[in-house]
C-alpha cells in the first residue's frame, strides 16, 4: 500500500498543529478510540450522509457509509462520517425544493469548516443529490458521489408497479371506480418494498444517472438496487477511490466542465429523465461558473432519441435498467453515435470514453440501440417561449400525449393548487377535454419553493368520461415519476408579475411544442391594461429561513438557487481560534 502521509495536507492544519491547538484537536478525536497514528498526515476523508428516517429514500445510508469507510481504511485514509440534512420529497412540506439550497449551504460550510482533504457524498432522494453536488462544487475539494440506489421493482397482482408513477394511476383508478379503497390501501404497500429511492425514472433515479454522466459518480453505480450487495461494493470502491483523488488533486472544478454538462443534458434526454434535471443542472453550473442557459436543454437534445424504456415514459423499472447494462451502456450508444464528448475526465481519473469502453447492452428491450430507439430523436425536454413564458418553460415530450403537443383551448385559471383540488371532483366543474388548466402561484417565490404540483389530476368528471390527458400549464414543477401534457417552470412566475398572473378564465392558450411556443391569444393592449391592475401578493414571511429564501431565490431559468451562492468560495482553512 502506498504511503499516503503528507504533512502539507489541508487536514494537517488541524491534526498536525503544534502546541495547544494540535493537542486539543487530536485529544478530542481520540475519545472515539482513534490511536495517535491516524493523525500522521494520511488523507482525512469526510463521509457526508443524509441518512434519516424522515427521508425514507435515504434511511439506509448509514449502512452505505460503513462500506465507504472500509474502502477509505483500505486505501490508507482516515474516514470521518458526518450527518447532513435530508430533504426528502416524500414527507417534507411544503416541498423539499424549498430546502435544497439550505442543504447545499450546510454541506458547503461543513466541508469547509472541518479538517477534510476529500469527501464522499451519500445521497438518496431527488433533492439531496443536487444539494450535495452544489455544496461540494462550491468548496472544490476532491469529491465523489455515491447515491443510495433504487428500490426493487414494485409488485402488485403479478405486475410491476412503479413508485410515484402508479400513485397517479391508482388515484385515477380509485376516482373512476376501477379500484376500491381496500385495494388501493393494499397496493400502496406493494410499491415501496425495499430500501432505496424511486425505481421509476423519476428525479431521484434521474439525478443519480446525471451525477454519473457528469463524471462525479463511479461508472455503473447509479443503477445498482439499494439492497443489492454490489451497491455496497460500489460504495467501498468509492472509499478507496477518494483517497487516490486527494493524491491526484482531482477536484470538481476539473470534472464539472461545459462538456460534462452537455453530456449530462444529452444523457438525460436518452434516459427519458426528469424535467427537474433542468433546474438542478442549471443551479450546479452556476456554482462552477459554467454558462448554461435554458435553451441548451432544447438545442442539445434535438438529435438525441430516448433509448431507455422506463416508467413513466415506458414499461420497465430501474432494476431492469441495471441488469440491462445500466448507464454505461446508454453512454456507449451515445458515444458511438457521436452524441457525447468522450474527453471529459471523471472521478475515476479516466475519461468518459475510457469508462464506457467495456460497457455492454444486455437487454435491447430496456436499453434500445441508437438505430432502433424507444422513442425517436426530438422527444426529450422541449423549451418553450412566448408571451406566457418570455424567460422560458419546459415540457417533457416523452411523457406527453402526442395529439396534445399542438393545442388551442380556453384557460381555466386557479390561483393555487389547493384552489384546483377543492373543485377537481365537482361534477359541475366548467371544463372539457379542450380546456387548458392553468395553475399559478406555485413558483419558487410564490408557493414558496416551487413544489411538484403541476401534474394535477384530471377533473373527476373527465376521467369518468374516459379522458386520460389534457393540457396543464403551471409555474411549479412536476415529479419525475409523473406524466401527462404538462407545461412546467413557466418563467417569470406569477408571484413576481410574470404573464401567468394576467391570464383569465376563457383566454385562448396556444401550445405549439413543435414550434417551441406557448402563448396567450390576447391583445398586447389588453395584457398591458391587466398589468396596470395587477398588484403583487403580500409578503407572507418576514423572518426565518423562508424569508431568506423568498428574498433571494432566483427564477427557474437560473436554477432557483440563491443569487449570493453563485460561483465558488473555495476551501481555504478557517482561522484557528484556539
Amino acid at each position: 500500500m502506498t504511503d499516503r502521509r503528507n504533512s502539507s495536507r489541508r487536514s494537517q492544519a488541524w491534526f498536525g498543529a503544534q502546541g495547544r491547538s494540535g493537542m486539543l484537536y487530536r485529544s478530542w478525536m481520540r475519545n472515539q478510540g482513534f490511536g495517535h497514528e491516524v493523525f500522521d498526515g494520511r488523507p482525512v476523508i469526510g463521509i457526508a450522509t443524509s441518512a434519516s428516517e424522515l427521508a425514507p429514500c435515504n434511511a439506509h445510508l448509514t449502512r452505505v457509509a460503513e462500506a465507504v469507510k472500509r474502502g477509505v481504511w483500505q486505501a490508507g485514509g482516515l474516514p470521518l462520517q458526518f450527518p447532513t440534512m435530508a430533504t426528502g420529497e416524500t414527507l417534507m412540506r411544503p416541498t423539499a425544493m424549498l430546502y435544497r439550497n439550505l442543504m447545499a449551504m450546510e454541506v458547503e460550510e461543513l466541508i469547509r469548516a472541518n479538517p477534510l482533504d476529500g469527501v464522499v457524498l451519500l445521497s438518496g432522494c431527488d433533492k439531496t443529490t443536487p444539494a450535495m453536488l452544489m455544496g461540494a462544487a462550491s468548496v472544490d475539494l476532491p469529491a465523489v458521489m455515491v447515491t443510495g440506489g433504487p428500490m426493487l421493482n414494485g409488485k402488485y397482482r403479478g405486475q410491476d408497479v412503479g413508485s410515484g408513477t402508479h400513485v397517479w394511476k391508482f388515484e385515477e383508478d380509485l376516482k373512476t371506480g376501477r379500484m376500491t379503497e381496500e385495494e388501493c390501501f393494499f397496493a400502496e404497500g406493494c410499491m415501496a418494498r425495499s430500501d432505496g429511492h424511486c425505481m421509476t425514472m423519476g428525479t431521484a433515479s434521474t439525478m443519480a444517472c446525471v451525477a454519473e454522466a457528469l463524471g462525479m459518480q463511479l461508472p455503473g453505480s447509479a443503477a445498482w438496487p439499494a439492497v443489492d450487495s454490489r451497491r455496497m461494493e460500489t460504495a467501498q470502491a468509492a472509499g478507496r477511490r477518494i483517497v487516490d483523488m486527494v493524491e491526484e488533486e482531482l477536484r470538481p472544478s476539473r470534472i464539472l466542465t461545459r462538456e460534462a454538462f452537455e453530456n449530462a443534458i444529452r444523457v438525460n434526454a436518452a434516459i427519458g429523465g426528469s424535467t427537474n434535471a433542468v433546474i438542478h443542472l442549471t443551479a450546479l453550473a452556476g456554482r462552477v461558473g459554467v454558462e448554461l442557459g435554458l435553451d441548451d436543454f432544447d438545442r442539445l437534445v434535438r438529435e438525441v432519441p430516448t433509448l431507455v424504456n422506463l416508467m413513466p415514459s415506458g414499461t420497465y423499472l430501474m432494476e431492469d435498467f441495471c441488469y440491462a447494462g445500466g448507464l454505461p451502456a446508454v453512454m456507449a450508444e451515445l458515444l458511438g453515435g457521436g452524441l457525447l464528448h468522450g474527453g471529459p475526465v471523471t472521478v475515476t481519473g479516466r475519461t468518459v470514453a475510457e469508462n464506457t469502453a467495456p460497457a455492454e447492452r444486455v437487454d435491447s428491450d430496456v436499453i434500445t440501440p441508437l438505430d432502433a430507439p424507444f422513442q425517436p430523436a426530438g422527444t426529450g425536454i422541449a423549451v418553450l417561449r412566448g408571451n406566457l413564458c418570455p424567460d422560458g418553460a419546459v415540457i417533457k415530450q416523452s411523457a406527453a400525449s402526442p395529439h396534445l403537443l399542438t393545442h388551442r383551448g380556453p384557460a381555466r385559471v386557479f390561483d393555487s393548487p389547493e384552489a384546483y383540488h377543492a373543485v377537481a371532483d365537482d361534477p359541475g366543474l366548467d371544463v372539457d377535454e379542450n380546456t387548458v388548466i392553468v395553475i399559478r402561484n406555485a413558483g419558487p417565490k410564490g408557493y414558496p419553493g416551487m413544489p411538484e404540483v403541476s401534474n394535477v389530476p384530471l377533473p373527476a368528471k373527465l376521467l369518468k368520461a374516459g379522458i386520460t390527458d389534457m393540457v396543464r400549464v403551471c409555474d411549479g414543477r412536476m415529479s419525475g415519476t409523473g406524466y401527462g401534457t404538462v407545461v412546467l417552470h413557466v418563467t417569470p412566475e406569477a408571484a413576481v408579475g410574470g404573464p401567468l398572473a394576467l391570464v383569465r378564465d376563457g383566454d385562448p392558450v396556444v401550445l405549439d411544442v413543435p414550434g417551441r411556443a406557448l402563448r396567450l391569444d390576447v391583445e398586447d393592449a389588453e395584457l398591458a391594461r391587466r398589468r396596470q391592475e395587477w398588484t403583487p401578493p403580500a409578503e407572507r414571511y418576514v423572518t426565518g429561513y423562508t424569508w431568506l429564501y423568498t428574498q433571494h431565490v432566483e427564477q427557474a431559468d437560473r436554477g432557483a438557487d440563491f443569487g449570493f451562492l453563485r460561483g465558488g468560495r473555495g476551501h481555504e482553512v478557517p482561522r484557528d481560534s484556539h
